[in-house]
């Protein structure tokens, strides 16, 4: 059964097309890749799915439902963790999710019971009564997962979530999150610059490139289709080597104007 279904996925932004005619599905309980360089749709597509953004045209269900139309089951069918903190740092870790339960109508009693379990769940209930602002990264991203989780959905969308941790905690949030794909049965839709973390953790990976999907197969396939040893490398191979100035990060940005100084 597929708990994501999109069809003919467009959205222009005037006479910019930043989704071009895209279809792709995701299997209820799977862990789902989606990578594209810097500008190529990621982003905008997942507001889509995730009632943010409207579609110019195609349609999409989030388990059955349509974004646009049933905003509250959809927004109810899934958790997010945003590329960008989106925790109260002025809130306690209880209290950040304990907001959160009531924006949902979690009832009480089921509230205080599944706060309890994910806080556990992420070795996070000893340090419930401390301010986030606090935290390290690493715990904050912790504390997004399990926020994300507290009103039981069946998919959560990652974006970039270990984005600047550190190795040791990149891999302890993969642990969590595969941890919770098996014993939960959630579905995992995610997006990463770490062409490893896809490698071993996605079940199935979509390369979205200038608004279209160019490819979709499990890691395995996308290397042997592409005759490379790496995942990154058969990105490489499908979405090219150049870094696209126009859509390319500060950092990516100077990187190539030192490349053009050293000329």
């Amino acid at each position: 059964m597929n708990i994501i279904e999109v069809k003919n996925l467009v959205r222009k932004f005037d006479d910019f097309v930043a989704v071009n005619n895209i279809t792709f599905s995701v299997k209820e309980g799977e862990i789902f890749a989606f990578l594209g360089p810097n500008g190529a749709g990621k982003t905008t597509t997942i507001k889509m799915l995730t009632t943010l953004l409207h579609p110019t045209s195609g349609t999409v269900r989030i388990n059955g439902f349509d974004p646009q139309r049933d905003q509250d089951k959809v927004r109810k069918s899934f958790g997010i963790v945003f590329q960008d903190p989106s925790l109260d740092d002025e809130l306690t870790a209880y209290e950040n999710m304990e907001f959160h339960g009531v924006l949902y109508n979690v009832p009480r009693k089921l509230r205080e019971e599944r706060i309890q379990q994910l806080l556990s769940y992420v070795e996070l209930w000893d340090r419930r009564n401390e301010l986030v602002k606090h935290f390290s990264g690493g715990m904050k991203r912790r504390l997004e997962i399990a926020r994300g989780l507290l009103h039981h959905p069946k998919i959560i969308f990652l974006d970039e979530p270990t984005l600047g941790l550190d190795p040791q905690t990149r891999n302890h949030i993969w642990s969590y999150v595969k941890k919770l794909n098996q014993e939960e049965k959630i579905t995992i839709f995610f997006t990463t610059h770490y062409m490893e973390e896809a490698d071993k953790v996605a079940q199935t990976v979509a390369v979205i490139d200038r608004g279209q999907i160019v490819a979709q197969a499990s890691p395995a396939e996308l290397k042997s289709r592409n005759n490379t040893a790496s995942l990154e490398e058969a990105f490489i191979k499908l979405t090219g080597q150049r870094i696209r100035e126009e859509e390319a990060t500060g950092k990516d940005r100077m990187r190539l104007r030192r490349r053009l100084w050293n000329r």
